[in-house]
């Protein structure tokens, strides 16, 4: 049995930046994933898929990161504008992606998807391979009101209003996927995209009606000494002189699951369960420590010795914008890096969006890798065949806690089990509710909950994710396998709420505050 103790303190609010999403031109990402064209025999709104689109309204992302990735740094945005019949058609060859680029996904289409979802777009601009010139122009394409030629261009192609893009990231992986940069070389080029960006303001004095908001490249959140002396380097050389807007740091995380060749996407064994969830705590001590790295950069830029004294910025927000399951199976997969998602990484999603809303005072935003048929999925498709995985439930039943207040825990387990199992609880409050998801690892034993509250509740709501194998997925033959359902309400002794969860499982209670 284990005891759960909510406190009526108030540690935070969570961002619904949170559960942001990461689209790429990788694999069958985008082509056949999302964009299959207006003329296909697939159901398509605008050429995107009507199925994707309204699965996305369903759990409605706040923001959604294109067009990548490592296809970030080969991608140029004149490439994918103007009628589709003339656009290039090039070769992708990012990460094991080898096939034709039509380029017929572009930035209308990237915007027209962020406005049929309700999501803010995140579009990362090529600095390895592209110009500051580069960016600057697509920034003015995307944002520009006033009637300059660029603004004439985009309405020329299908939109006379702007797309008000308000984040906007510099390169994509400096320290390998974009460039083998040191972090003083790209702090010099962020350096200059950075003061290049155009303010859009009207006037000196008045802040701009539509800010953006300028996001530089974080460490490899898997390489511990690089990811500090990175993180350390970069903010000790922008520090140095005078300092350009830096409002974002994008770190990237991957549970790396590349070990044990016989532990694959969909064949493990309970070592390789517990293997995979207990490595994606990593995150938390990751973002503790990059979280302190910046607030540390950020105290210490008028500290540093140099020629000019100029005021510092005063914050700097870490952002997440990668993370996910990465199994070494995905390698030689076909399309590329294409995983199946058992209930093992709807564990690891459920506990990492977890780790995000604990840390919601030092994470403001983040997007999972990838939305679909690569890594950490989403959806998978093949065709007109489509499916939404385990990890699609778990977002659906966490947007709960977007923009709710995160509760103060206490957990005692009473009962010590041998094995490796765990039950790891998130409370938050909204409105008079008490959102409560329960997050129960262990391979095979359910476990009984006492949840104690501070309030008088009236038990509301309960859902439950699991599967009758903990190595169970969604396939095309069997595509609701694993789907949330309603289960049974906990009841009340009197003293303390009851629940039974069950081994492998994802669970949420909603208790109103009478």
């Amino acid at each position: 049995m284990v005891t759960i103790y909510v406190d009526d303190q108030c540690c935070g609010q969570i961002s619904p930046m949170l559960h942001g999403q990461f689209i790429e031109v990788l694999g069958g990402c985008i082509y056949d994933g999302i964009w299959v064209g207006e003329t296909s025999h697939i159901p398509n709104v605008k050429g995107i898929r009507k199925d994707f689109v309204e699965a996305m309204k369903k759990i409605a992302p706040p923001v959604i990161r294109w067009p990548g990735g490592c296809y970030a740094d080969t991608y140029h945005w004149r490439n994918g504008i103007g009628p589709r019949a003339d656009r290039p058609v090039t070769f992708n060859e990012n990460f094991g992606t080898f096939e034709l680029d039509t380029n017929q996904f572009g930035t209308h289409e990237f915007v027209d998807l962020c406005r049929m979802v309700g999501a803010k777009p995140w579009i990362n601009v090529n600095l390895l391979s592209g110009s500051v010139d580069e960016m600057k122009t697509w920034m003015e394409y995307c944002n520009r009101e006033e009637d300059t030629t660029l603004k004439k261009e985009r309405e020329k192609n299908g939109s006379a209003e702007a797309f008000h893009v308000e984040y906007w990231g510099i390169g994509n992986e400096p320290w390998a996927g974009g460039g083998n940069y040191t972090p003083h070389g790209y702090c010099d080029a962020y350096r200059r995209y950075a003061t290049a960006a155009p303010s859009f303001k009207r006037c000196m004095t008045d802040p701009p009606e539509y800010p953006i908001k300028l996001i530089a490249c974080g460490p490899d959140g898997n390489k511990p000494t690089e990811r500090v002396a990175w993180t350390q380097d970069f903010f000790k050389e922008l520090g140095r002189y005078r300092k350009p807007p830096v409002d974002g740091y994008d770190l990237h995380f991957y549970n790396w699951n590349v070990e044990q060749d016989q532990d694959t996407d969909r064949c493990f064994d309970e070592d390789g369960w517990y293997r995979v969830i207990e490595s994606c705590f990593e995150l938390d001590t990751v973002i503790k420590e990059q979280y302190e790295l910046i607030q540390e950069g950020l105290s210490q830029f008028d500290a540093w010795p140099g020629p000019v004294q100029w005021s510092a910025a005063s914050k700097c927000d870490l952002v997440v914008g990668e993370w996910g399951n990465w199994h070494g199976s995905s390698f030689t997969a076909r399309p590329a890096l294409f995983q199946q998602v058992t209930m093992r990484d709807a564990i690891t999603t459920a506990l990492t969006l977890d780790i995000f809303h604990q840390n919601c005072s030092r994470v403001k935003m983040a997007c999972v890798a990838q939305t679909v048929n690569v890594l950490n999925a989403l959806f998978l498709t093949d065709g007109q065949r489509f499916i939404k995985t385990p990890n699609y439930d778990v977002f659906e039943m966490y947007k709960i806690h977007r923009d709710a207040q995160l509760l103060s825990l206490r957990k005692i387990d009473q009962e010590v089990h041998e094995g490796r199992g765990r039950i790891y609880p998130l409370a938050s409050l909204k409105d008079g509710v008490i959102h409560l998801n329960i997050v129960n690892t262990d391979y095979s034993r359910s476990e009984h909950i006492v949840f104690v509250l501070p309030w008088r509740c009236i038990g509301q709501s309960a859902s439950i994710l699991c599967a009758d194998s903990p190595g169970a997925y969604n396939s095309w033959e069997s595509p609701d396998r694993i789907r949330a359902k309603d289960t049974v309400p906990p009841y009340f002794d009197g003293q303390a709420w009851h629940m039974q969860v069950p081994a492998a499982s994802v669970s949420v209670y909603q208790f109103q505050i009478a």
